[in-house]
């Protein structure tokens, strides 16, 4: 009997299950580069990434207002790459213990990416 998935690995490793096989989704697993830029890591759609782990959360690009909204819900932070404060209007980091679900926001994620190409 297999146990749900309680890291953050484990929980996007089946995000990628879920959605990797969605037409024009690529993955990109963690490597040496990852540590070292965004987005070398991740799932994309058309080459733009969408979704992805940092420091524990799941990391997702959403429409500013759609950011706007989870940070006041406290539902997430509004990432920072860099650690330097420079904050990114369109993207997300969502805490395990955050009370949104993370299938349906990286669902989003990759919609609202999608549509921008």
């Amino acid at each position: 009997m297999s146990h749900p998935p309680t890291t953050a690995e484990e929980r996007f490793a089946m995000i990628v299950s879920v959605l990797g096989g969605t037409p024009g989704v690529t993955w990109r697993a963690d490597d040496s580069q990852a540590k070292q830029r965004f987005g070398a890591a991740g799932l994309k759609v058309g080459g733009k990434i969408f979704a992805l782990v940092a420091r524990g959360r799941l990391v997702v690009k959403l429409p500013q207002h759609r950011v706007a909204a989870l940070v006041a819900a406290a539902d997430g932070e509004r990432f920072d790459p860099r650690h330097d404060g420079r904050l990114m209007k369109e993207w997300v980091a969502v805490k395990p213990t955050s009370q949104a679900e993370w299938l349906p926001l990286a669902c989003e994620a990759l919609e609202f990416v999608a549509a921008k190409r």
